[in-house]
């Protein structure tokens, strides 16, 4: 006899290439491949982990560039291997969760579904199991998109931010609009008036939900999965993939359906969340020395320094600095990455920089 939980399903996206923590996170092996905490699992495995409890295993997807298939079978071995969606190429959160969607509702008509990154950093996981389960239940019973909001703590200028309105039920809020990632003046103003939260991009609801409002909202992109509705759940839909995904339009689901759509909903949320979106983010979020320096996988002899983080590939390596203070400082072996980081929003453009000099060989 099936259970609630047998009709519940995860889909973590774990596309990204992690452009921001170059040259640490590289194409070979993005950020969400890589043990950052020290903790012996990586971000991803922690998010597989932390989802155990709530999804049954047989049901928890992961939706992946071709290219990292080795690294999930490696790194989750307990998954199932008909669970790894593999997209031909990157189109974006739209395609692939439209995927995942249409994946599962064929296989489970009555299914419930929550979608979430495999590179955040969740710290209290039984609040977040508690307010996943409340997610649960509230889309399995109203037609409704639900977002998980984090109640803000700083004016953050890093994320984007939910305006709340009416409450549907306690703790669950319809959304009034989204914002994009503000600037320091506008972000206050929204800490101040106590009606914004970040956007986690963690998301709850049925799948046939997400489809109907992927349908009226992004009809470019689901007339394309719907040539192909046959084929899912067979074993047609690989190649049906392979054939069309790289043509489908590249959008985020956020621009896709969530800031159209009147049927959304926030889940308020405080389960030491954080995207881990930067190495700031991960100086703030690991264990310091008196010096408040970090030291990931390396040794670190340093003097008259603060506030920074050391990072190297190779643990057996001696990192002696003098005078640096709030730097990041990045060794991959054939990249060591010195920066400011007050001046971390430019390793992007430095990574595009090492692009056009020496293609991809750095990267």
């Amino acid at each position: 006899m099936a259970t609630q939980n047998s009709h519940r399903y995860c889909v973590i996206m774990c596309g990204g290439i992690g452009s921001r923590f170059w040259p640490y996170s590289r194409e070979n092996c993005p950020k969400q491949f890589i043990d950052f905490l020290g903790t012996g699992r990586s971000l991803l495995q922690m998010s597989y982990d932390r989802i155990l409890p709530i999804v049954p295993k047989e049901n928890i997807l992961v939706v992946t560039n071709e290219k990292y298939a080795p690294l999930i079978r490696e790194q989750l071995p307990d998954l199932l291997p008909e669970n790894i969606l593999l997209e031909p190429a990157r189109r974006n959160t739209a395609p692939c969760i439209a995927w995942a969607a249409f994946h599962i509702a064929a296989i489970d008509p009555a299914a419930s579904m929550i979608v979430t990154p495999s590179d955040h950093l969740i710290t209290r996981e039984n609040i977040f199991e508690d307010c996943v389960r409340r997610g649960f239940e509230f889309v399995e019973k109203n037609d409704a998109l639900l977002t998980l909001g984090i109640t803000p703590v700083r004016p953050e200028t890093g994320y984007g931010y939910i305006q709340v309105g009416q409450e549907a039920e306690p703790g669950i809020l319809k959304v009034k609009t989204f914002t994009e990632k503000p600037n320091l003046e506008l972000a206050k103003v929204f800490l101040e008036t106590g009606e914004f939260f970040w956007n986690s991009g963690i998301f709850l609801w049925r799948a046939s939900t997400i489809i109907d409002a992927l349908r009226k909202h992004d009809s470019d992109l689901t007339v394309r999965f719907d040539r192909g509705a046959s084929d899912f759940g067979t074993p047609r839909e690989e190649a049906f993939i392979r054939e069309n995904f790289a043509s489908f339009p590249a959008n985020s689901i956020d621009y896709a359906v969530m800031e159209k759509a009147d049927n959304v909903y926030v889940e308020c949320v405080n389960f030491g969340w954080n995207d881990l979106g930067t190495w700031s983010a991960l100086h703030d979020n690991s264990p310091k020395n008196e010096q408040n320096n970090v030291a990931q996988n390396c040794k670190v002899l340093a003097y008259d320094s603060t506030g920074n983080i050391f990072a190297v590939r190779d643990s057996e390596k001696l990192v002696v600095a003098h005078g640096l203070k709030d730097y990041i400082v990045a060794d991959a072996g054939d990249v060591l990455l010195i920066c400011p980081k007050s001046e971390e929003q430019r390793i992007k453009q430095m990574v595009n920089d090492v692009k056009i000099a020496y293609l991809d060989k750095y990267l």
